[in-house]
């Protein structure tokens, strides 16, 4: 596009016809070729050439608009002159276009059978001389555009022969704008700018960023065709090594051949993997090396080469030396330690019996993975973690069949290849976090693996032949059980590792864990003091947990936050204090609970279990006029809800034994809640909970803050046994609760407690919740008519109501 002089002799009507162009932005002083083909705008160029010629040529927003409107057109346009014309054969207009000036379209006056618009023109700002930047910045302009024209060829083959004598920086800009091919909304922000000097460094900015572009273009295409090209090259030199080897009568592949050939005769594998390790050798002989199917096979014969046969590593079965390592990582875990040194012990005396499968079922954080690592220490085995959460195909079990592109063995098969022998310590981790979907059931894949009766000849999909897993011991690990499949878990012998009390904790970190954290920092032994009174501090009131993750992570910080002072100079031991713990561990987590002199009625604290340890679980009753329903919220299970009934029940058809009018419930709503009420709960291990709360709401005897119970209800009040007493008294502990009741059928759980449980709680043990509600309410209770009140004589039965003024708390 060559610039040309606009005619000042033109005179330009304030309303011209509207012509929309799409993809391109025709500048003043410049003359383009443009076909028009929409009768809209055929109708405006017909119209034009039949008065003076002219034609407001303006961008549309979007191309696709075959009917654009005053909305989809840009604001700022270009006065046009038709050159010539000339109608093709389909009725479409060539026209020969010279810009003449920069036009606004203030507002379009018909839109049929054409645009229509009334427009001023805008012309560009007056200079008065070019600055030293102005024309350091034109002839750089200049510069950039005939570097650009060499590496992209510019539409205009004069245009840098026009730019010589340009003086003019805004037609300047104008004319590199028109030569670049820039998307339409730049070209129209170089169009709507008056300001000449503005307009010419945004053209200079925008023709660096094209040559930028087509820099990178160049460097994308260039490192293709040097890739190509090396490929190539590769090719030929095989092809002249194939021909070379061919002359001297020799052949690359018979060395690797021969190599899987020597290394299937020194294998341990059985004779039916070694047959069919050798049939696949002969199909490998006979393919091209380059083959697909060539690789698959090789890759199969190498995996049945790099597994371990019969190889069997020899075990240490000193009880003496295993219970030493065993109670040097671990402390407490007695349980499970015994059952370990019991397999010791008939391994010892029949190596042939393959033992149990053991299942460590406990919170997180209470060393069941460590003590995995422990037992294959004490065996002196190898020892293979896989991890199963998560894991939801039973091919990750089994393997994939060879058939599939990118199969490759079970997890199974790639943990044996890892031991480098058949009688490694396993551990399958997270066992009771697997899933299942149309995939298929890794639980039920596991069954083989697990059972002593079939594991012996456990067959691999990808290696399609039997392997011995009789002498592996597996061990596995859960937080919770529940989850577990019912055959998978009866193939297993349960061992539950239970929470840490304080004081095991205390003595974990002082002789494992701090060392370890101040190891890991640089630090030296006597760098950091924590006395018992800080650490129990930190374990209480930052870390209340069942396992021991969080402390470590809470000494760790500390340490962290220790060696920092070292590196910034402070050489001085540090000795924290209390005060000292809010600066390297921030605000208290958990706060002790609170002793309420004056607690509400109708509020008793229980215990519950969870998978990640023991927890206060605080029951909470109100009574209100209404219906007799029993209201419950808190999320509550339906094991929850039924205990909740029944302990309603039961204080029914007790009401009138224990002095309370039974005609109460009927007018009256019981509410039950179990804070908080974003936390699933179930469990029926919180009916004797509600029944005390219950009680203690209609007889306006409060239960004191520092007492906890928990036990399993019937409808005749007999208190059933439940589980996570030891989860639950430590949680009881922890919180500063005093007294906690529990079932009397619960007694073989409190053997070997920890002293600090049997020395900081007063445990009573009832058969029946009226001996709890005995010990609890007492003779103190309030007498009936100022709890709930009796009928009185002549009152309507359905009347319930006190005929005194004083409201008792249960109607509160």
């Amino acid at each position: 596009m060559i610039p040309t002089e606009a005619h000042d002799q033109f005179e330009i009507p304030e309303v011209l016809p509207v012509v929309p162009v799409r993809d391109r932005v025709v500048y003043p002083y410049t003359i383009v070729p443009l076909l028009v083909s929409r009768p809209l705008s055929v109708f405006a160029v017909e119209e034009a050439l039949a008065d003076q010629r002219m034609v407001l040529l303006v961008a549309q927003k979007q191309a696709q608009d075959d009917l654009p409107g005053s909305a989809d057109l840009y604001p700022v346009g270009t006065v046009g002159l038709v050159l010539r014309s000339r109608r093709l054969e389909d009725g479409r207009l060539k026209i020969l276009v010279q810009g003449l000036v920069r036009g606004r379209l203030d507002k379009l006056v018909a839109e049929s059978p054409h645009l229509r618009g009334r427009m001023s023109p805008i012309f560009s700002l007056p200079l008065s001389e070019l600055s030293l930047e102005t024309e350091a910045t034109m002839r750089a302009l200049s510069d950039r555009l005939k570097y650009f024209s060499e590496l992209v060829p510019v539409p205009g083959p004069d245009v840098l022969v026009v730019l010589q004598g340009m003086q003019d920086p805004g037609r300047l800009a104008d004319l590199v704008a028109s030569n670049l091919p820039l998307k339409v909304e730049d070209s129209q922000q170089v169009l709507q700018s008056p300001d000449p000097i503005k307009r010419l460094r945004l053209v200079a900015d925008l023709l660096q960023h094209e040559i930028d572009l087509v820099q990178t273009k160049n460097q994308i295409e260039d490192r293709v065709k040097e890739k190509m090209g090396k490929t190539q090259r590769e090719y030929l030199l095989r092809e002249q090594m194939k021909q070379i080897h061919t002359e001297l009568g020799e052949d690359p592949q018979d060395d690797e051949l021969a190599e899987l050939q020597r290394r299937i005769e020194q294998s341990d594998m059985p004779d039916k993997a070694r047959v069919e390790a050798n049939k696949q050798w002969k199909r490998l002989a006979a393919m091209h090396t380059e083959s697909a199917e060539a690789g698959t096979i090789r890759t199969y014969l190498d995996c049945l080469l790099e597994l371990t046969w019969q190889r069997l590593s020899q075990d240490r079965l000193d009880l003496v030396r295993a219970k030493e390592i065993l109670d040097r990582d671990h402390l407490g875990l007695d349980e499970a330690k015994d059952r370990v040194l019991e397999f010791l012990g008939v391994k010892k005396l029949n190596p042939e019996n393959p033992g149990a499968i053991l299942l460590l079922v406990g919170p997180p954080g209470v060393g069941k993975t460590s003590l995995g690592k422990a037992i294959a220490q004490a065996l002196s085995r190898p020892f293979v973690r896989v991890s199963l959460g998560g894991i939801r195909d039973g091919a990750e079990i089994y393997g994939h069949r060879r058939t599939y592109i990118g199969s490759m063995p079970g997890r199974i098969m790639q943990g044996m290849k890892q031991a480098d022998c058949i009688n490694p310590v396993f551990l399958l981790d997270e066992i009771d976090k697997l899933g299942r979907d149309f995939s298929g059931d890794p639980a039920a894949a596991l069954l083989e693996v697990l059972d002593p009766e079939q594991n012996g000849s456990f067959t691999d999909h990808y290696l399609n032949l039997p392997f011995d897993l009789s002498k592996v011991m597996f061990i596995a690990t859960a937080n919770r059980v529940d989850t577990i499949a019912g055959p998978l878990l009866d193939r297993m012998e349960e061992i539950y590792l239970p929470g840490y009390s304080c004081s095991e904790k205390m003595t974990i970190a002082r002789q494992h864990l701090l060392p370890e954290q101040l190891t890991r920092a640089g630090l030296q032994a006597d760098d950091l003091q924590l006395d018992d009174e800080v650490l129990l501090r930190i374990i209480e009131r930052h870390t209340r947990e069942s396992g021991l993750r969080n402390l470590e992570r809470a000494l760790a910080q500390i340490c962290r936050k220790v060696a920092r002072r070292f590196a910034e100079g402070h050489t001085s031991r540090q000795v924290l204090s209390l005060s000292d713990l809010r600066a390297y561990l921030g605000p208290t987590v958990h706060h002790p609970t609170e002793q309420d002199s004056e607690p509400p009625a109708g509020v008793v604290n229980g215990l519950a279990w969870t998978p990640v340890g023991g927890e206060i679980l605080s029951v909470e009753v109100l009574a209100m006029a209404g219906r007799g329903q029993l209201i419950l919220t808190g999320q509550l299970g339906e094991v929850m809800k039924e205990s909740a009934q029944a302990a309603l029940s039961y204080a029914r058809s007790r009401a009138d034994a224990l002095g309370f009018n039974p005609e109460y419930f009927s007018s009256h709503d019981i509410h039950i809640h179990v804070p908080a009420g974003s936390i699933p709960k179930d469990g029926p291990s919180a009916g004797v909970t509600m029944t005390v709360a219950l009680f203690s709401l209609l007889s306006g005897v409060p239960i004191p803050p520092n007492i906890a119970m928990t036990g399993e209800i019937t409808l005749s009040g007999r208190l059933l046994p439940i589980g996570g007493i030891r989860e639950k008294l430590l949680a009881a502990l922890s919180a500063g609760i005093k007294e906690v009741f529990l079932p009397t059928a619960n007694d073989e759980d409190l053997v070997d407690l920890p002293t600090e449980i049997t020395t900081g709680l007063v445990l009573h043990q009832s058969a029946t919740v009226e001996s709890v509600l005995a010990r609890l309410l007492g003779p103190k209770a309030p007498a009936p008519r100022s709890s709930v009140p009796r009928l009185a004589t002549g009152q309507d039965p359905s009347d319930s109501r006190p005929r005194s003024s004083s409201h008792s708390s249960a109607g509160a």
